[in-house]
Protein backbone atom coordinates (compact mmCIF):
# COMPACT_ATOMS: atom_id res chain seq x y z
CA UNK A 1 0.00 0.00 0.00
CA UNK A 2 1.51 2.94 -0.95
CA UNK A 3 2.49 5.80 2.26
CA UNK A 4 -0.14 9.01 1.96
CA UNK A 5 1.73 12.53 3.03
CA UNK A 6 0.13 14.78 4.77
CA UNK A 7 -1.22 18.22 3.76
CA UNK A 8 -1.16 17.55 -0.17
CA UNK A 9 -3.65 18.92 -2.85
CA UNK A 10 -7.26 16.24 -3.09
CA UNK A 11 -8.71 14.78 -5.85
CA UNK A 12 -12.46 15.30 -6.41
CA UNK A 13 -13.09 11.88 -4.35
CA UNK A 14 -11.11 13.29 -1.34
CA UNK A 15 -8.06 11.20 -1.85
CA UNK A 16 -4.08 12.41 -1.88
CA UNK A 17 -3.57 13.63 -5.08
CA UNK A 18 0.29 13.41 -4.97
CA UNK A 19 1.67 9.76 -3.34
CA UNK A 20 4.62 9.31 -1.93
CA UNK A 21 5.37 7.71 -4.73
CA UNK A 22 4.67 10.48 -7.00
CA UNK A 23 7.66 12.89 -4.83
CA UNK A 24 10.17 9.99 -4.59
CA UNK A 25 9.83 10.14 -8.83
CA UNK A 26 10.31 13.52 -8.53
CA UNK A 27 13.72 13.17 -6.67
CA UNK A 28 14.88 10.32 -8.96
CA UNK A 29 13.92 12.92 -12.00
CA UNK A 30 16.50 15.74 -10.72
CA UNK A 31 19.13 13.51 -9.32
CA UNK A 32 18.74 11.83 -13.06
CA UNK A 33 18.43 15.19 -14.60
CA UNK A 34 21.53 16.23 -12.67
CA UNK A 35 23.52 13.84 -14.10
CA UNK A 36 23.38 13.77 -17.73
CA UNK A 37 23.45 17.85 -17.52
CA UNK A 38 26.12 18.23 -15.36
CA UNK A 39 28.68 17.84 -17.74
CA UNK A 40 26.92 19.87 -20.70
CA UNK A 41 29.09 22.98 -20.37
CA UNK A 42 32.18 21.55 -19.89
CA UNK A 43 31.94 18.92 -22.92
CA UNK A 44 32.43 21.87 -25.71
CA UNK A 45 36.34 22.74 -24.53
CA UNK A 46 36.61 19.45 -23.65
CA UNK A 47 36.10 17.49 -27.00
CA UNK A 48 38.23 21.00 -28.55
CA UNK A 49 41.07 19.80 -26.07
CA UNK A 50 41.26 16.75 -27.47
CA UNK A 51 41.37 17.79 -31.18
CA UNK A 52 38.11 17.33 -32.18
CA UNK A 53 36.50 20.99 -32.26
CA UNK A 54 34.65 20.17 -35.73
CA UNK A 55 32.40 17.87 -33.81
CA UNK A 56 31.37 20.20 -31.05
CA UNK A 57 28.14 19.80 -32.73
CA UNK A 58 28.09 15.93 -32.06
CA UNK A 59 28.31 15.61 -28.71
CA UNK A 60 24.22 16.86 -28.35
CA UNK A 61 23.25 15.13 -31.81
CA UNK A 62 24.68 11.52 -31.33
CA UNK A 63 22.71 11.93 -27.49
CA UNK A 64 19.64 12.41 -28.90
CA UNK A 65 20.14 10.50 -32.01
CA UNK A 66 19.92 7.36 -29.69
CA UNK A 67 17.34 8.80 -27.35
CA UNK A 68 15.25 9.18 -30.58
CA UNK A 69 16.18 5.83 -32.05
CA UNK A 70 15.62 4.00 -28.69
CA UNK A 71 11.92 5.83 -28.01
CA UNK A 72 9.58 3.58 -30.24
CA UNK A 73 11.21 0.51 -28.10
CA UNK A 74 10.83 2.46 -24.98
CA UNK A 75 7.26 3.01 -25.40
CA UNK A 76 6.55 -0.64 -26.13
CA UNK A 77 8.84 -1.73 -23.22
CA UNK A 78 7.18 0.46 -21.01
CA UNK A 79 3.18 -0.48 -21.68
CA UNK A 80 4.40 -3.83 -21.79
CA UNK A 81 6.94 -4.95 -19.13
CA UNK A 82 6.41 -1.84 -16.99
CA UNK A 83 6.97 1.70 -16.30
CA UNK A 84 9.57 1.30 -13.56
CA UNK A 85 12.03 -1.52 -14.99
CA UNK A 86 12.52 1.63 -18.17
CA UNK A 87 13.14 4.15 -15.53
CA UNK A 88 15.33 1.87 -14.11
CA UNK A 89 17.58 1.10 -17.43
CA UNK A 90 17.72 4.96 -18.21
CA UNK A 91 18.93 5.55 -15.17
CA UNK A 92 21.36 2.33 -15.21
CA UNK A 93 23.07 3.79 -18.51
CA UNK A 94 23.66 7.18 -16.96
CA UNK A 95 25.52 5.27 -14.30
CA UNK A 96 27.88 3.53 -16.08
CA UNK A 97 28.79 6.15 -19.32
CA UNK A 98 29.82 8.77 -16.20
CA UNK A 99 31.82 6.43 -14.88
CA UNK A 100 33.52 5.66 -18.13
CA UNK A 101 34.15 8.80 -19.34
CA UNK A 102 37.31 9.26 -17.90
CA UNK A 103 39.15 6.16 -19.50
CA UNK A 104 38.00 6.93 -22.89
CA UNK A 105 40.42 9.34 -23.83
CA UNK A 106 40.29 9.81 -27.74
CA UNK A 107 37.58 11.79 -30.03
CA UNK A 108 36.13 8.20 -31.73
CA UNK A 109 36.23 6.43 -27.82
CA UNK A 110 34.13 10.17 -26.45
CA UNK A 111 31.80 10.47 -29.48
CA UNK A 112 31.20 6.77 -29.17
CA UNK A 113 30.56 7.53 -25.36
CA UNK A 114 28.00 10.04 -26.40
CA UNK A 115 26.27 7.48 -28.75
CA UNK A 116 25.34 5.28 -25.58
CA UNK A 117 24.97 7.60 -23.31
CA UNK A 118 21.71 8.95 -25.14
CA UNK A 119 20.16 5.57 -24.31
CA UNK A 120 19.23 7.05 -20.84
CA UNK A 121 17.03 10.35 -22.12
CA UNK A 122 15.70 7.82 -24.55
CA UNK A 123 14.23 5.42 -21.63
CA UNK A 124 13.52 6.89 -18.52
CA UNK A 125 11.86 9.73 -19.43
CA UNK A 126 9.15 8.17 -21.50
CA UNK A 127 8.43 5.74 -18.31
CA UNK A 128 8.38 8.76 -16.39
CA UNK A 129 5.37 10.28 -18.00
CA UNK A 130 3.65 7.36 -18.48
CA UNK A 131 3.20 6.34 -14.86
CA UNK A 132 2.39 9.98 -13.81
CA UNK A 133 -0.56 9.74 -16.23
CA UNK A 134 -1.03 6.97 -14.57
CA UNK A 135 -1.37 8.09 -10.91
CA UNK A 136 -2.90 11.60 -11.23
CA UNK A 137 -6.43 12.33 -12.35
CA UNK A 138 -7.23 13.93 -16.04
CA UNK A 139 -8.15 16.89 -14.81
CA UNK A 140 -4.85 18.00 -12.70
CA UNK A 141 -2.46 16.65 -15.33
CA UNK A 142 -0.63 19.62 -16.29
CA UNK A 143 -0.42 20.30 -12.14
CA UNK A 144 1.32 16.98 -11.90
CA UNK A 145 3.20 17.47 -14.93
CA UNK A 146 4.79 20.89 -14.20
CA UNK A 147 5.33 19.97 -10.54
CA UNK A 148 7.59 16.63 -11.71
CA UNK A 149 9.34 18.81 -14.05
CA UNK A 150 9.76 21.58 -11.64
CA UNK A 151 12.26 19.00 -9.61
CA UNK A 152 13.46 17.95 -13.18
CA UNK A 153 14.38 21.66 -14.25
CA UNK A 154 15.95 21.92 -10.80
CA UNK A 155 18.05 18.85 -11.60
CA UNK A 156 18.91 20.46 -15.22
CA UNK A 157 19.91 24.04 -13.73
CA UNK A 158 22.01 22.67 -10.45
CA UNK A 159 23.51 19.93 -11.95
CA UNK A 160 25.68 22.45 -15.01
CA UNK A 161 26.57 24.71 -12.02
CA UNK A 162 27.72 21.78 -10.23
CA UNK A 163 29.74 20.46 -13.03
CA UNK A 164 30.97 23.10 -13.97
CA UNK A 165 32.32 24.12 -10.43
CA UNK A 166 33.58 20.48 -10.41
CA UNK A 167 35.84 20.69 -13.61
CA UNK A 168 37.21 24.23 -12.45
CA UNK A 169 38.00 23.66 -8.72
CA UNK A 170 38.41 19.66 -8.60
CA UNK A 171 38.93 17.90 -12.22
CA UNK A 172 36.95 17.22 -15.64
CA UNK A 173 37.14 13.21 -13.98
CA UNK A 174 35.94 14.03 -10.47
CA UNK A 175 32.75 15.72 -12.43
CA UNK A 176 32.32 12.46 -14.24
CA UNK A 177 32.21 10.17 -11.17
CA UNK A 178 29.96 12.64 -9.86
CA UNK A 179 27.67 12.17 -12.74
CA UNK A 180 27.43 8.73 -11.85
CA UNK A 181 26.69 9.03 -8.17
CA UNK A 182 24.11 10.96 -8.99
CA UNK A 183 22.53 8.58 -11.50
CA UNK A 184 23.08 5.36 -9.42
CA UNK A 185 21.38 7.47 -6.25
CA UNK A 186 18.01 7.83 -9.19
CA UNK A 187 18.15 3.95 -9.45
CA UNK A 188 18.38 3.00 -5.81
CA UNK A 189 15.04 5.27 -5.67
CA UNK A 190 13.30 3.78 -7.97
CA UNK A 191 13.73 0.21 -6.95
CA UNK A 192 11.52 1.31 -3.95
CA UNK A 193 8.86 2.06 -5.79
CA UNK A 194 5.61 0.13 -7.17
CA UNK A 195 4.62 -0.40 -10.82
CA UNK A 196 1.74 0.96 -11.75
CA UNK A 197 1.30 -1.04 -15.12
CA UNK A 198 -1.78 -3.51 -14.84
CA UNK A 199 -0.33 -6.59 -16.10
CA UNK A 200 3.12 -6.54 -16.73
CA UNK A 201 5.23 -9.24 -18.42
CA UNK A 202 8.54 -10.79 -18.26
CA UNK A 203 10.95 -9.17 -20.75
CA UNK A 204 11.79 -11.08 -23.74
CA UNK A 205 13.90 -9.97 -26.82
CA UNK A 206 10.97 -10.50 -29.16
CA UNK A 207 9.43 -7.24 -27.62
CA UNK A 208 12.39 -5.21 -29.65
CA UNK A 209 10.64 -6.45 -32.93
CA UNK A 210 8.65 -3.57 -33.56
CA UNK A 211 5.39 -3.54 -36.12
CA UNK A 212 4.72 -0.41 -38.09
CA UNK A 213 1.71 0.34 -35.72
CA UNK A 214 4.53 0.15 -33.24
CA UNK A 215 6.63 3.12 -33.85
CA UNK A 216 4.74 6.09 -33.92
CA UNK A 217 1.30 6.93 -32.22
CA UNK A 218 -1.01 9.23 -34.71
CA UNK A 219 -3.02 10.60 -31.93
CA UNK A 220 0.50 12.35 -30.21
CA UNK A 221 0.98 13.93 -34.02
CA UNK A 222 -0.29 17.44 -33.26
CA UNK A 223 2.20 17.67 -29.82
CA UNK A 224 4.96 16.36 -31.96
CA UNK A 225 4.89 19.28 -34.37
CA UNK A 226 4.81 21.56 -31.60
CA UNK A 227 7.24 20.28 -29.53
CA UNK A 228 9.66 19.26 -32.52
CA UNK A 229 9.74 23.09 -33.74
CA UNK A 230 10.17 24.57 -30.04
CA UNK A 231 13.06 21.76 -29.11
CA UNK A 232 14.88 23.04 -31.97
CA UNK A 233 16.29 26.33 -29.84
CA UNK A 234 17.33 24.02 -26.85
CA UNK A 235 19.77 22.00 -28.99
CA UNK A 236 21.36 25.56 -30.33
CA UNK A 237 21.06 26.66 -26.43
CA UNK A 238 23.00 23.29 -25.09
CA UNK A 239 25.62 24.02 -28.23
CA UNK A 240 26.48 27.62 -28.19
CA UNK A 241 25.18 29.09 -24.83
CA UNK A 242 28.75 28.50 -23.28
CA UNK A 243 30.81 30.05 -26.39
CA UNK A 244 28.56 33.07 -25.81
CA UNK A 245 28.82 33.18 -22.47
CA UNK A 246 32.69 32.99 -22.88
CA UNK A 247 31.84 35.96 -25.48
CA UNK A 248 30.04 38.17 -23.02
CA UNK A 249 32.98 37.05 -19.81
CA UNK A 250 30.71 34.77 -18.04
CA UNK A 251 33.20 32.84 -16.67
CA UNK A 252 30.80 30.05 -15.13
CA UNK A 253 29.17 29.00 -18.43
CA UNK A 254 26.54 26.99 -16.49
CA UNK A 255 24.72 30.02 -14.92
CA UNK A 256 22.57 31.05 -18.00
CA UNK A 257 21.04 27.30 -16.96
CA UNK A 258 20.86 28.57 -13.04
CA UNK A 259 19.17 31.45 -14.21
CA UNK A 260 17.04 29.65 -16.72
CA UNK A 261 15.56 26.96 -14.52
CA UNK A 262 15.27 29.11 -11.67
CA UNK A 263 12.67 31.28 -14.11
CA UNK A 264 11.02 27.84 -15.01
CA UNK A 265 10.50 27.05 -11.51
CA UNK A 266 8.94 30.06 -10.65
CA UNK A 267 6.39 29.91 -13.61
CA UNK A 268 6.05 26.03 -12.76
CA UNK A 269 4.88 26.81 -9.20
CA UNK A 270 2.83 30.13 -9.93
CA UNK A 271 0.78 28.92 -13.18
CA UNK A 272 1.07 24.90 -12.85
CA UNK A 273 -2.91 24.76 -12.99
CA UNK A 274 -3.23 27.23 -15.88
CA UNK A 275 -3.64 25.00 -18.91
CA UNK A 276 -5.33 22.43 -16.71
CA UNK A 277 -8.31 25.42 -16.25
CA UNK A 278 -7.81 27.22 -20.20
CA UNK A 279 -6.60 24.54 -22.07
CA UNK A 280 -3.43 22.72 -23.68
CA UNK A 281 -3.57 24.66 -26.95
CA UNK A 282 -4.35 28.59 -25.61
CA UNK A 283 -1.35 28.38 -23.29
CA UNK A 284 0.81 26.95 -25.75
CA UNK A 285 0.11 29.82 -28.02
CA UNK A 286 1.44 32.09 -25.30
CA UNK A 287 3.96 30.25 -24.11
CA UNK A 288 5.35 29.47 -27.61
CA UNK A 289 5.66 33.16 -28.45
CA UNK A 290 7.62 33.69 -25.68
CA UNK A 291 9.93 31.38 -26.32
CA UNK A 292 10.43 32.93 -29.43
CA UNK A 293 11.07 36.23 -28.06
CA UNK A 294 13.65 34.77 -25.94
CA UNK A 295 15.79 33.55 -28.21
CA UNK A 296 15.44 36.45 -30.39
CA UNK A 297 17.02 38.06 -27.47
CA UNK A 298 19.85 35.39 -27.46
CA UNK A 299 20.32 36.66 -31.05
CA UNK A 300 20.87 40.14 -30.74
CA UNK A 301 22.41 39.72 -27.08
CA UNK A 302 25.54 42.28 -27.20
CA UNK A 303 26.41 42.41 -22.77
CA UNK A 304 25.48 40.51 -20.29
CA UNK A 305 22.08 42.25 -19.73
CA UNK A 306 19.83 41.07 -22.70
CA UNK A 307 21.83 37.97 -21.89
CA UNK A 308 20.33 36.87 -18.13
CA UNK A 309 17.00 38.77 -19.75
CA UNK A 310 16.78 35.82 -22.66
CA UNK A 311 17.67 33.34 -19.67
CA UNK A 312 14.35 34.51 -17.40
CA UNK A 313 12.74 34.41 -20.12
CA UNK A 314 13.48 31.04 -22.18
CA UNK A 315 12.92 29.94 -18.57
CA UNK A 316 9.43 30.84 -18.24
CA UNK A 317 8.59 29.55 -21.62
CA UNK A 318 10.03 26.61 -20.63
CA UNK A 319 8.00 26.26 -17.33
CA UNK A 320 5.23 26.35 -19.47
CA UNK A 321 5.67 24.07 -22.59
CA UNK A 322 7.13 21.57 -21.39
CA UNK A 323 4.22 20.31 -18.77
CA UNK A 324 1.30 21.25 -20.99
CA UNK A 325 2.69 19.37 -24.40
CA UNK A 326 3.34 16.35 -21.75
CA UNK A 327 -0.44 16.41 -20.29
CA UNK A 328 -1.72 17.78 -24.05
CA UNK A 329 0.06 14.07 -25.27
CA UNK A 330 -1.82 12.46 -22.02
CA UNK A 331 -5.07 13.82 -23.02
CA UNK A 332 -4.79 12.40 -26.72
CA UNK A 333 -3.21 9.32 -26.12
CA UNK A 334 -5.22 5.80 -25.80
CA UNK A 335 -4.70 4.72 -22.24
CA UNK A 336 -3.35 1.13 -23.20
CA UNK A 337 -0.89 2.58 -25.78
CA UNK A 338 -0.11 5.25 -23.15
CA UNK A 339 3.80 4.54 -23.16
CA UNK A 340 3.68 4.60 -27.45
CA UNK A 341 2.21 8.06 -26.96
CA UNK A 342 4.87 9.64 -24.83
CA UNK A 343 7.79 8.15 -26.95
CA UNK A 344 6.10 9.32 -29.91
CA UNK A 345 6.26 13.14 -28.00
CA UNK A 346 9.95 12.46 -27.19
CA UNK A 347 10.69 11.39 -30.79
CA UNK A 348 10.24 15.32 -31.66
CA UNK A 349 12.25 16.56 -28.62
CA UNK A 350 15.46 14.59 -29.79
CA UNK A 351 14.64 15.30 -33.38
CA UNK A 352 14.67 18.82 -32.50
CA UNK A 353 17.60 18.96 -30.46
CA UNK A 354 19.92 16.85 -31.90
CA UNK A 355 18.86 19.00 -35.28
CA UNK A 356 19.46 22.01 -33.76
CA UNK A 357 22.73 20.70 -32.47
CA UNK A 358 23.43 19.70 -35.51
CA UNK A 359 22.52 22.74 -37.34
CA UNK A 360 24.57 25.35 -34.52
CA UNK A 361 27.70 23.40 -34.64
CA UNK A 362 27.89 23.27 -38.35
CA UNK A 363 27.61 27.31 -38.60
CA UNK A 364 29.86 27.69 -35.75
CA UNK A 365 32.59 26.02 -37.75
CA UNK A 366 31.48 27.63 -41.08
CA UNK A 367 30.40 30.97 -40.33
CA UNK A 368 33.22 33.35 -39.18
CA UNK A 369 31.97 34.71 -35.82
CA UNK A 370 29.46 36.30 -33.46
CA UNK A 371 27.47 35.65 -37.44
CA UNK A 372 27.27 31.58 -36.75
CA UNK A 373 25.74 32.67 -32.83
CA UNK A 374 22.80 35.08 -34.39
CA UNK A 375 21.86 33.10 -37.20
CA UNK A 376 20.94 29.58 -35.01
CA UNK A 377 19.33 31.93 -32.52
CA UNK A 378 17.13 33.48 -35.16
CA UNK A 379 16.37 30.55 -37.23
CA UNK A 380 15.25 29.19 -33.35
CA UNK A 381 13.06 32.39 -33.47
CA UNK A 382 11.85 31.33 -36.68
CA UNK A 383 11.02 28.27 -36.06
CA UNK A 384 9.08 28.82 -32.58
CA UNK A 385 6.67 31.28 -34.32
CA UNK A 386 5.95 28.55 -36.96
CA UNK A 387 4.92 26.53 -33.82
CA UNK A 388 2.77 29.40 -33.02
CA UNK A 389 1.00 29.38 -36.19
CA UNK A 390 0.38 25.75 -35.99
CA UNK A 391 -1.16 25.94 -32.76
CA UNK A 392 -3.70 28.92 -34.05
CA UNK A 393 -4.81 26.85 -36.66
CA UNK A 394 -5.30 23.72 -34.60
CA UNK A 395 -6.87 25.72 -32.05
CA UNK A 396 -9.77 27.36 -34.81
CA UNK A 397 -13.02 25.13 -33.88
CA UNK A 398 -11.06 23.16 -30.81
CA UNK A 399 -13.30 23.72 -27.22
CA UNK A 400 -11.61 26.08 -24.86
CA UNK A 401 -10.18 23.21 -22.91
CA UNK A 402 -8.51 21.13 -25.55
CA UNK A 403 -7.95 17.23 -24.65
Amino acid sequence: MVVRLFSLPRSADGSALFTLSFWLLCLSNFLFSASFSMMIPELPAYLTNMGGREYVGLIIALFTLTAGVSRPFSGKITDTVGRVPVMAFGSLVCFICGFLYPYLITVGGFLTLRLVHGFSTGTKPTATAAYVADVVPATRRGEAMGMLGLFTAMGMSLGPAIGSWLATDFSMNIMFWTSSAFALLSIGILLRMPETLAQPQRFRWSLLRLKKDEIFDRAAIPPFIVLGLQSFSYGVVLTLISTLSTNLGIANKGLFFTVYTLASLAIRLLFSRTSDRHGRVPVLIWSTALLAVSVGLLMVAHNQLIFWMAALLYGAASGMNSPTVQAWTADLADERTRGRAMSTMYIALEAGIGLGALGSGWLLNHVPGSASLSASFGLSAVLALVAVGYLIWFGRGQSVRTV
